[in-house]
């Protein structure tokens, strides 16, 4: 046999195990468009929300992936759904100016609508959930001033209020990416500043943990106290210790087009990196 003909067994061999798809090997699927955030849910399958064609309403999307990398289409009809979030057996997501619920079914139906806000919102990105059910949305403002942010919050029954603005504070000029670390402490990325900072709910207390992280977008948090941070606008993943006082965050090798709103996977040992830009959803090791 000649080495031309080994070097093409072993290259068909090696596609066929890239293509070989489990539980145990799944670490990237491809074919989304626009992923921008993702969650896990009750079932155990992985929910992305896809915000599909740019500047093109209607065509948004969440769709479920299971164990074995399929893809299939949860809920429709939405426009750029960004932020994603479990609560019991459903979702909560943010869509431009309003919020919508989704439940196990996938039936989906609005839970703010743009004229239920304290103030007019500009584009609603991640959200976060305590214990109670309350939703904290960040509001980016506009990304291309720099400035307008918000964080709102809704009750589980739909009574929503601003919690901190720009005017009450100028360190929110963009928040992205949000994340409760303990009960009434919000972490917050800003977009454009690149700064992390830690508030709490009630006293509207802003400490800053970091900084550096231009264009921060996700963020996801382990049982150790390691906080995970996406950056779309460099593509990076970093890791910061949370534990320790003054520590530095640090940079993962691998380099995305655009990684967004980010989460851990159900065995915690990944973080689950949606690629707005790439269209697809990376199982990184954490």
């Amino acid at each position: 046999m000649s080495i031309t003909i080994v070097r093409l067994i072993g290259v068909a061999l090696a596609a066929l195990m890239a293509n070989a798809v489990n539980a145990a090997d799944l670490r990237i699927v491809s074919g989304l468009a626009h992923p921008e955030s993702v969650a896990m849910g009750a079932d155990g399958r992985v929910y992305v929300s896809e915000m599909g064609e740019v500047g093109k309403d209607g065509d948004g999307r969440i769709s479920a992936i299971d164990n074995k990398g399929r893809i299939q289409s949860f809920a429709m009809g939405f426009d750029d759904p960004k932020g994603l979030v479990r609560w019991k057996r459903g979702f909560f997501i943010s869509d431009k100016t309003r919020v919508w619920k989704v439940d196990g079914e996938g039936r989906a139906t609005v839970f703010a609508s743009p004229i239920d806000f304290p103030e007019p919102p500009h584009s609603l990105n991640d959200i976060a959930v305590d214990s109670r059910g309350n939703l904290y949305i960040a509001d980016s403002g506009d990304v291309s001033s720099s400035g307008k942010g918000a964080i709102f919050k809704i009750t589980p029954h739909g009574n929503i209020s601003l919690v901190i603005n720009e005017a009450k504070n100028p360190l929110i000029k963009n928040p992205s990416g949000l994340l409760f670390e303990r009960p009434g402490k919000l972490l917050i990325i800003d977009f454009t500043s690149g700064e992390l900072y830690r508030l709490d709910v009630v006293r509207l207390t802003l400490d800053k943990i970091a900084d550096g992280l231009i264009g921060g977008d996700g963020l996801a948090r382990d049982s150790f106290g390691i906080l995970y941070i996406s950056d779309s606008k460099s593509g990076r993943v970093w890791k910061l210790d949370l534990k320790k006082k003054n520590a530095k965050p640090e940079q993962y090798a691998q380099i995305f087009q655009a990684a967004a709103d980010i989460a851990l996977s159900k065995n915690r040992k990944y973080i689950l990196v949606p690629d707005m830009k790439a269209g697809t959803l990376t199982w990184l090791p954490k």
